[in-house]
């Protein structure tokens, strides 16, 4: 979606710089963002080729998330100064 954004806005900025046209910039950035539309928001099928596997909530709960553990304090060995 960013991508297809992207590029009608870059693709419209340079029509538009050519022609000297606002007008036709925004139509062509319109244009983009209406085909974007279209290929981002219907559910489409080769959306679903691969659905993800979610753990169901009675699984879930059987497997509980690992707690961060506090950081450890680190020992530090002074080195005996030389006199």
């Amino acid at each position: 979606m960013q991508i297809l954004l992207l590029a009608s806005a870059v693709v419209g900025f340079g029509a538009g710089y050519v022609l000297g046209s606002f007008q036709m910039m925004i139509l062509i950035y319109a244009g983009g963002v209406v085909l974007t539309t279209l290929v981002t928001i219907p559910n489409w099928p080769f959306f679903n080729r691969n659905p993800l596997k979610w753990l169901d909530p009675s699984e879930a709960e059987k497997h509980p998330k690992p707690q961060p553990q506090p950081p450890q304090p680190v020992s530090s060995k002074k080195k005996p100064s030389k006199k």
